[in-house]
């Protein structure tokens, strides 16, 4: 109800400068919400379960600077909500466990590597060119790559910590370059085979496969049952489907909750080990209705 004393140009405001990046700005911002008390509160509640990925993401940071949120609840909502999109769900599963993100940092940072890809990316090039130069910005210029030699590093499965150390699991390696190729405007899709992940590319009447751990490798369809052969697994046309959103993220959990109960942080591997469950739950529910 209180929500209501606000006014559109006070929402406005609050809106168009919830991205700005001075610290002077938003130590003002944070200050003007919490004097409007559980009126700004709910707008920022609204703006984070918006369909503005940027705003709601801004909106979620003010949320728990303000201490109106609490991290592992905000990640449980996002499940309930069944309005999967990668870049949140992901950077909503670090704050579990680094509840003091700036997730807006992050999303900067993806936007200057996607800045260097476009400023590469001369008219007229196709697809598999335009991936080519992506190759060549994340694997050869900033040196991403599998973390192959520390198997099992919480680590390597949190978005933010990938960017940071330039190196992580398949999974996460394939996430980064999902939305490093959208912000290029490409429309790649995640593509889960057993036992890895790979980029799938459907554009253009074309389809191949990009293997992040092989920097950026150019698969073919034959390529994939190839290399399923080699590991004695017989090849299935839905291995070349893309991958939901939900399993992904699922996926991510599955990853660390497996690495949290190997270093024996049980507390940590049990909640992520309920982020699966209640992903599971929340499809089930939504397909019998």
């Amino acid at each position: 109800m209180e929500q209501r004393l606000l006014s559109n140009g006070t929402k406005d405001a609050i809106a168009s400068l919830l991205d700005d990046p001075s610290p002077v700005v938003r130590r003002a911002l944070i200050s003007h919400i919490e004097s409007l008390g559980d009126a700004g509160r709910d707008f920022l509640r609204e703006l984070a379960q918006g369909a503005n990925r940027i705003s709601a993401l801004h909106a979620r940071w003010f949320l728990m600077e303000l201490k109106f949120a609490d991290p592992v609840s905000e990640f449980r909502g996002f499940i309930r909500s069944l309005g999967y999109e990668i870049e949140t769900g992901v950077f909503l599963l670090s704050r579990t466990v680094y509840p003091d993100l700036d997730i807006s940092e992050f999303c900067s940072r993806l936007d200057s590597i996607a800045a260097r890809c476009r400023e590469l990316m001369v008219e007229p090039l196709s697809v598999r060119e335009r991936c080519k130069v992506i190759n060549r910005v994340l694997f050869h210029e900033l040196g991403f790559r599998a973390n192959i030699e520390d198997c099992g590093d919480p680590e390597d499965s949190f978005l933010h910590r990938v960017l940071e150390r330039k190196k992580g699991l398949p999974l996460m390696l394939s996430i980064l370059y999902l939305l490093i190729a959208e912000r290029c405007g490409l429309q790649l899709e995640p593509v889960g085979i057993p036992g890895h992940f790979l980029v799938g590319c459907y554009l253009d009447g074309e389809t191949f496969f990009i293997d992040v751990v092989e920097h950026g490798r150019f698969l073919s369809p034959v390529d994939v049952a190839a290399c399923l052969e080699q590991r004695k697994l017989p090849m299935e046309d839905s291995y070349l489907a893309p991958t939901t959103v939900r399993e992904v993220l699922c996926c991510c959990c599955r990853n660390l909750e497996r690495d949290f109960d190997a270093a024996k942080q049980l507390p940590l591997a049990q909640m992520f080990a309920s982020f699966v469950g209640e992903f599971d739950t929340a499809y089930e529910q939504n397909t019998s209705s």
